[in-house]
């Protein structure tokens, strides 16, 4: 596995850097005639991320190549202020001209099991397929302060190593339902980046960059790609007790 770790001065010049990579991934890709498919996270980080794509990037990358999918996703409507697609469409999408079929939304207002199922069928209608799991061209992730990612959460490890390719879980703390990618098909990805910012998270990214034995039951400790890259984007107060990279 090829892991890189960039450290950034704030926010926005974390954004700024990954904004930039997206737009060259995107471009390699489309000329190669071939759609580059993204799971893409919520979060403050990369609201700001993609309030930065819809201000500056709406017409340098193809987005008609870009097919965009979510890694997770509450299990509430779309509009609600608490849905991942909601900050994306309001943050981005409203500023692209994307195909509406190139976004695939996690519908949050179904029934959870069954969208779970649903969702499935449309990731793998639009992936390449390897080991007979998808193949998202870049998986985007953050880290929760107890170390979750996606939705996979410390006390449901056993999402990691899942034989689907979507599960409906709860939020141990608050009980909501959500719908996540499992551990497996996001270790298929080509690309994973996690996208960190905030003193809040700078032990639990020291526990995990620096492979303390504590974090071996982190889920975000475990996203390692089978054949694909880890890119870790945090900014300097995520980094800060980092003593080596």
């Amino acid at each position: 596995m090829d892991r890189q770790v960039k450290i950034f001065k704030n926010p926005a010049e974390l954004a700024s850097d990954f904004a930039s990579y997206l737009a060259d991934s995107v471009i390699s890709s489309s000329k190669k005639k071939k759609p580059f498919v993204i799971a893409v996270s919520g979060g403050s980080t990369p609201e700001l991320l993609f309030s930065l794509l819809g201000d500056q990037y709406a017409d340098k990358i193809p987005w008609d190549y870009v097919h965009l999918f979510w890694g997770d996703e509450r299990c509430v409507p779309p509009e609600d202020s608490e849905s991942n697609y909601g900050m994306v469409r309001r943050k981005l999408l409203d500023s692209l001209r994307i195909p509406y079929s190139n976004v695939h939304r996690i519908k949050g207002e179904n029934d959870p099991e069954k969208e779970a199922d649903r969702y499935a069928d449309e990731i793998l209608s639009n992936t390449v397929h390897r080991d007979k799991l998808p193949v998202f061209d870049l998986v985007m992730l953050g880290v929760g302060d107890d170390g979750h990612t996606a939705s996979i959460f410390p006390d449901n490890l056993g999402l990691l190593y899942s034989g689907r390719i979507c599960e409906a879980v709860s939020n141990p703390y608050s009980g909501q339902k959500r719908i996540t990618l499992t551990g497996r098909v996001i270790n298929n990805a080509e690309n994973i980046v996690f996208i960190v910012t905030g003193l809040k998270k700078a032990e639990i990214i020291r526990k995990i960059l620096e492979k303390d034995p504590s974090a071996i039951n982190l889920p975000a400790y475990n996203i390692a790609p089978v054949y694909g890259t880890l890119k870790w984007f945090v900014d300097e107060d995520a980094g800060s007790r980092l003593h080596t990279t």
